[in-house]
């Protein structure tokens, strides 16, 4: 992420997932909605106040009732 922490609000890098597309491509199938790459683990940047909010974002965004699970959350130094 090419930016800097602004308005008190930081960097964080979160790993994630989706464990339906995972067991349809275990399964040698494609998800309906969710491209195979969802299978392995995905980057993705967010900007947020801290890790409650981090994770309340890309909840939003990647919603864990459609499969989405977050493995890692780590703050960009």
């Amino acid at each position: 992420m090419l930016q800097h922490a602004m308005n008190g609000r930081k960097a964080f890098e979160v790993t994630l997932y989706n464990k339906d597309v995972r067991a349809a491509v275990k399964e040698n199938q494609s998800h309906t909605i969710y491209g195979d790459h969802w299978a392995d683990a995905q980057i993705q940047d967010v900007m947020a106040a801290n890790e409650l909010e981090a994770l309340s974002l890309i909840g939003r965004r990647y919603p864990p009732e459609e499969g989405f699970v977050v493995q890692e959350l780590a703050e960009c130094s």
